[in-house]
């Protein structure tokens, strides 16, 4: 049986602000979407988690972007490490400061994990 693609999507809407999460699962790695107001690429990161006689941290690189490095590549290695797989995070943020934004992501990612594990068997 074929692995069919799964999309998750969370927002939260804060000051009048909206902040949105979407990730999408493929069978060896992550897509995560993250915006403020409307989805648009931004900078992207990726993690992959290592082994454990190598590092128990993820290693993660910044492919595109300089704005929000920090937040795109601190959320690709801990979802990554959460998840044990490959994972690729675009940060879109124009005017919420971006350690604020990088809270409510990860509550919103949070949420979705959550979910996603309470779903499976």
């Amino acid at each position: 049986m074929a692995y069919r693609a799964k999309v998750f999507h969370e927002e939260i809407t804060e000051d009048g602000i909206t902040l949105s999460a979407t990730v999408i699962e493929l069978k060896n790695s992550y897509i995560i979407l993250l915006s403020e107001g409307d989805e648009n690429l931004g900078t992207l990161a990726v993690s992959i988690p290592t082994r454990p006689e190598i590092s128990r941290l993820p290693i993660s690189s910044t492919l595109l972007g300089e704005r929000s490095t920090i937040t795109a590549r601190l959320i690709a290695e801990r979802f990554a490490a959460a998840t044990n797989k490959m994972v690729l995070v675009s940060v879109f943020v124009k005017t919420v400061n971006e350690a604020k934004a990088s809270q409510a992501f990860v509550r919103l990612l949070e949420k979705i994990l959550r979910g996603r594990m309470g779903n499976e068997p």
